[in-house]
């Protein structure tokens, strides 16, 4: 792991603002923000890309900002049973962090806990926004209005989520995925002491009905 992921990591635990789009990752210094609401990155980055080729209408342009998503989207298979476990979300640095002035803030080798530093309120819950049921579902529950939650696709779009639902949505990642151990979804991720609880939920396909 390096210092970008490590960056990575703090970020999941400040307070994912609102400027950025469709879980588009920005460095912003020693903290990067990350996840937040919607568009304005995915926008510039598509004008950008439209000056460039000067070939994109205006309907073209609506159509690739509804239809992003990242490289790096993380998909998850449906939850095959309830189960719940623990992260540790301790982290040993592999380089010196310096400051501007090229002095080392946190040596190789520095070990700590995000978690020891900042709460990660509200936590996140990870759906594929493919599944027309695992969105059902998310709507009936206490999630759907509680915008402290984070809501991340593990597939689907995201632009059309939030028209939908009226709400932020956000896009999982590789990075995220692999250092929370998700394993499928729907996966709810909160706060447990001085680590992260991830709680696999199942959601019976439209149709089934599992035994009790």
């Amino acid at each position: 792991m390096n210092c970008k992921f490590l960056l990575i990591l703090t970020a999941l635990f400040v307070a994912w603002s609102a400027n950025h789009a469709f879980g588009m990752i920005k460095n912003l210094g020693v903290v990067g923000e990350m996840y937040p609401i919607v568009e304005p990155d995915v926008v510039a980055e598509l004008k950008e890309q439209a000056a460039k080729t000067k070939e994109l209408s205006d309907d073209e342009f609506r159509e690739q900002i509804k239809s992003y998503q990242p490289e790096n989207l993380h998909h998850l298979p449906r939850a095959t049973r309830d189960r719940i476990f623990l992260v540790d979300m301790t982290y040993t640095i592999d380089r010196d962090l310096l400051d501007g002035d090229g002095k080392v803030i946190y040596p190789r080798g520095f070990t700590f806990n995000p978690l020891d530093y900042v709460s990660f309120s509200g936590g996140m819950l990870v759906i594929d926004g493919r599944d027309p049921t695992q969105v059902k579902w998310f709507t009936k529950t206490p999630y759907a209005n509680n915008h402290r939650v984070r809501l991340l696709l593990s597939g689907g779009y995201a632009y059309k989520l939030i028209e939908e639902l009226k709400r932020s949505v956000f896009y999982l990642t590789d990075e995220i995925a692999d250092r929370l151990q998700l394993a499928a979804v729907p996966s709810l991720v909160i706060q447990k002491g001085d680590k992260l609880q991830v709680r696999e939920i199942l959601v019976p396909e439209e149709g089934r009905h599992e035994n009790k």
